[in-house]
């Protein structure tokens, strides 16, 4: 298994380095007073982790304009959203894997500077060919949530880990909930380039604010970058991938879709069979089949096709028009608005989430959340006709998601080596993405296929949101039940083993 060795930072020592000197051989370090103040780390981390998670939601309110603005077909402008989901999968376990082994604060500019590239090509063209490339780019910035949690696992006090990570994980909901109605604002009283301009700024800002606040890890995973393992791992994704997300267009029985979902389950086991056998793996199968890891990850998928549906629901079910029975005409700024009560709620529950986890252990704050996520859903399907009753469910699933996406990496954090936190952490939110993958093709699958007549245009009918809320609801009870089954883990916090041990001796000499 890869060791961690400490290396020096790239800013130079600091406190985090071991000292010779002092009581078990460490000290102070001379530079200590200099570092930035752990608030100021969370903060930035947290912050970098929002614009990522608005960038995946950022062209959403755009999409049924995208076709008259661009001149491309719908199928074409449905790529907009299937490109990031593509690179962010490929990106997320492969870049937290390279950071581990060269230095996270590094990757994490370099993913900064990917974002802020492809949110200017998006801003200066209006070709649809650009704004996928665009699109892909921004993708890969996903990366960016597990290579902060891992800096703050190497770079925080234990007893501040649990907190700062479950913010940090939690931007993935948060961002997601404020990106639309921002998104809807912007696409109704400003040219559409003005969103794309302004996420390049703050990409930019994102970068400054690293560059000044954000140590790089003094640890390293020793061993050589399994290149062939992270060609192997990204063309079973984008095999599977492709046929969830273009399986509607294409046909769910047609060869394209099918002989893609062959191809992934070869290339998957091939690449696993090859992961056994390297020295020094791009992702450590022998710990992920570690049941604490295991059912970690599919529950992070179950969760991630939970917490997804609301999203894709709400704003359009909102938006239908009244002649539906249902619809409530809303445009596309309130139905933006109907998820921001969430996005607050998923912010003020993240530090409370990472009490429970620290009193009670992340695995009954795990349960806590998919229990949450289930009533949200049961809410959702018994109050579906007025607004004030669809912000109040929306907004219960948020709870659950936000208290859900606390708890995971703390889960993960405990079952792996320091080492291979970042490769780790990217497996969970790899598993995230593809739950959500699955949601928004099942959810597109109902959305079309259970339809009717209503003031001369084709709408779902009520029964087909309701189905999507019951398919989520199962989804929160399955990661209810696999949850149970997670094993009890003993031993120190997952921050306990973040810094090395000579840190918090340092801390008190200083």
């Amino acid at each position: 298994m890869p060791e961690a060795i400490s290396e020096p930072s790239a800013s130079g020592p600091s406190a985090s380095e071991p000292s010779p000197s002092g009581p078990s051989g460490a000290e102070p370090s001379a530079s200590a007073p200099d570092a930035p103040h752990p608030r100021f780390l969370v903060a930035v981390l947290a912050f970098c982790g929002v614009v990522v998670a608005v960038m995946q939601t950022l062209v959403v309110p755009l999409l049924p304009h995208i076709p008259a603005l661009t001149g491309a077909t719908p199928a074409a402008a449905s790529w907009l959203v299937t490109i990031t989901l593509l690179t962010g999968a490929i990106c997320t376990p492969v870049l937290g894997r390279v950071g581990d082994m060269y230095g996270k604060r590094r990757v994490l500019l370099a993913s900064l500077g990917v974002l802020a590239a492809g949110s200017v090509l998006c801003a200066v063209s209006s070709h649809i060919g650009v704004l996928i490339t665009g699109r892909a780019l921004q993708g890969a910035a996903l990366a960016v949530v597990p290579l902060g949690i891992s800096i703050m696992r190497d770079e925080l006090a234990p007893e501040r880990v649990l907190s700062s990570v479950a913010l940090m994980s939690s931007t993935l909901g948060i961002g997601a909930a404020v990106g639309l109605p921002v998104a809807a604002l912007v696409v109704e009283h400003y040219d559409w380039h003005t969103m794309f301009w302004a996420s390049a700024g703050l990409g930019l800002l994102d970068i400054v604010l690293v560059l000044l606040c954000v140590p790089e890890s003094p640890l390293r995973t020793r061993g050589r970058f399994d290149a062939l393992g992270a060609l192997g791992l990204s063309a079973a994704l984008v095999s599977l991938l492709l046929a969830v997300t273009q399986g509607g267009a294409w046909g769910w029985t047609s060869v394209r879709t099918l002989g893609l979902l062959v191809l992934a389950v070869l290339i998957g086991l091939l690449w696993g069979r090859y992961e056994l056998r390297v020295t020094s793996p791009m992702v450590d199968l022998r710990v992920s089949a570690r049941p604490a890891v295991l059912l970690a990850n599919i529950a992070a998928l179950l969760i991630g096709f939970a917490f997804y549906a609301n999203s894709l629901s709400t704003a359009q079910m909102v938006q239908e028009p009244t002649s539906t029975g249902y619809g409530l005409g809303a445009s596309i700024v309130v139905s933006g608005l109907c998820l921001l009560p969430g996005g607050l709620t998923m912010v003020a529950l993240s530090p409370v989430s990472a009490r429970i986890s620290a009193a009670y252990g992340p695995k009954t704050t795990l349960v806590l959340a998919s229990a949450v996520l289930a009533v949200g859903y049961a809410v959702r399907f018994f109050t579906s006709h007025r607004l004030w009753t669809i912000i109040l469910g929306a907004t219960v699933v948020a709870a659950g998601t936000a208290i859900a996406y606390s708890a995971l990496p703390a889960l993960v954090m405990r079952a792996v080596p320091v080492s291979e936190t970042g490769a780790a952490n990217g497996l969970n939110t790899l598993m995230r993405s593809v739950g959500q993958a699955f949601c928004s093709a099942a959810v597109a699958a109902v959305l079309t296929s259970l339809t009717f007549q209503a003031g001369g245009r084709t709408a779902p009918t009520l029964h087909a949101y309701l189905l999507v809320f019951v398919l989520a609801g199962g989804a929160a009870l399955l990661a209810l039940a696999v949850t149970l089954c997670l094993p009890r883990q003993r031993g120190r916090a997952p921050g306990s083993v973040g810094r090395d041990r000579t840190t918090s001796l340092a801390r008190e000499g200083a």
